[in-house]
């Protein structure tokens, strides 16, 4: 093997290393135009059911159950669904807010199937 062939080598190992590091620091820095961007651009969050059951609660101002809230909700073109049952998904989402928050939870049960807003 000559000298020649070895400069070579070297050479090379030295170039893959610094277009590695220039490949990191460019990706570093594209990443981080991107997060700006994308905050920049994001589009507003759609409004969760629990968040549009809240609103239609406090506009009502009085106990309400999930079929009627769902009705409201639909009707104010809140939040929508296609599924058959939204009102039980609204009821089962609201009693585990309940359930896991306890007093903290959006949502109180005042009767059977009714919820009002906790105070």
């Amino acid at each position: 093997m000559s000298n020649a062939t070895k400069t070579k080598k070297t050479g090379s190992k030295k170039s893959a290393k610094t277009k590695a590091s220039e490949t990191v620091g460019e990706r570093a820095e594209k990443l981080a135009s991107k997060a700006k961007g994308a905050k920049a651009d994001a589009k507003p969050k759609a409004m969760s059911c629990l968040d549009a059951a809240a609103q239609v609660l406090k506009k009502k101002g009085e106990a309400m159950n999930c079929k009627a809230m769902i009705d409201a909700i639909f009707a104010a073109k809140l939040w929508h669904s296609d599924a058959p049952t939204p009102w039980a998904t609204l009821s089962s989402a609201i009693l585990r807010e309940v359930t896991t928050k306890g007093d903290a939870a959006r949502f109180k049960k005042v009767d059977r199937g009714q919820f009002v807003l906790n105070a």
